[in-house]
């Protein structure tokens, strides 16, 4: 029995999106290494603004979705990423540490968000 036509570009639909996220996040975290100046500038901007949009669609994924809504995920993305911005901002100067601490930073709020969430969700059925 072969698999449904649906089925085949769920996978394939899958496989680009897991691909265009690996290549935005391979040329934001890379483009310092080939490129420099303000070519490299906009290879980070232009990778990590693919990598958040495909990063946000699989994020929505049931399974993914699922594992991030639980609350050992949610504990462990608010500890470590705002034990990172914090160690960001302390070893990095200027701009660029004031950055990276904010991006992390807002990570770890958006985890608290959902422990808060979840806990008012379980105390009010």
């Amino acid at each position: 029995m072969s698999p449904s036509p649906s089925a085949a570009k769920s996978v394939v639909a899958d496989l680009l999106l897991w691909a265009f996220f690996g290549a935005g996040l391979a040329a934001a975290l890379g483009a310092g290494a080939v490129l420099d100046g303000t070519q490299q500038g906009v290879a980070t901007i232009a990778g990590s603004a693919v990598a958040l949009v495909t990063g946000t669609r699989l994020a929505r994924k049931p399974g993914i979705s699922a594992f991030l809504a639980r609350p050992g995920t949610l504990w462990f993305l608010f500890l470590f990423n705002g034990g990172a911005a914090t160690a960001m901002y302390v070893a990095l100067d200027g701009v660029k540490g004031t950055a990276a601490a904010a991006a992390m930073g807002l990570v770890a709020l958006g985890a608290a968000g959902g422990i808060v969430a979840r806990r008012r969700r379980v105390a009010h059925p």
